[in-house]
């Protein structure tokens, strides 16, 4: 069993995260945690200039609270926003804070993703752990 679980969960994606939550759950040992993680894109600099200073503190709070409400009060789950490219960010993530379990879910994959590929296969080729794709 995994004592340290991390759950990316893509807000925009569809309800696929109660099907990982449970996964996590199931595979968790005791005494371990489950970290909910949602990957912000940073805003460009381009962009950034044109918008109130406060914009991405304010955007960060609001996906915070979408990522709270998509755990539905799950208080076994921690929940952590974090900015930056969605699969690279979801591997450092994993590597720094030493997670031994990464449960991604994915849709399947269309053409696209054969030639550009997806997150989650990303995470399956580079991750630093143990990866269980629920689909």
């Amino acid at each position: 069993m995994y004592k340290n679980i991390l759950v990316p969960i893509a807000l925009d994606h569809g309800p696929k995260s109660g099907a990982a939550l449970a996964v996590a759950r199931a595979l968790l040992d005791e005494g371990g945690r489950i970290t909910a993680i949602t990957v912000m894109e940073a805003i460009p600099p381009y962009v950034s200039q044109y918008l109130p200073a406060d914009q991405e503190a304010r955007a960060r709070e609001e996906v915070h609270a979408a990522l709270l409400a998509e755990l539905g009060g799950a208080g076994d789950v921690k929940a952590d926003v974090v900015t930056g490219h969605a699969g690279r960010t979801i591997l450092e993530y994993a590597e720094e804070k030493g997670m031994d379990l990464i449960v991604i879910a994915s849709h399947r994959p269309g053409l696209q993703d054969y030639f550009l590929g997806s997150t989650a296969a990303r995470v399956v080729r580079h991750a630093p752990c143990a990866v269980h794709v629920v689909r």
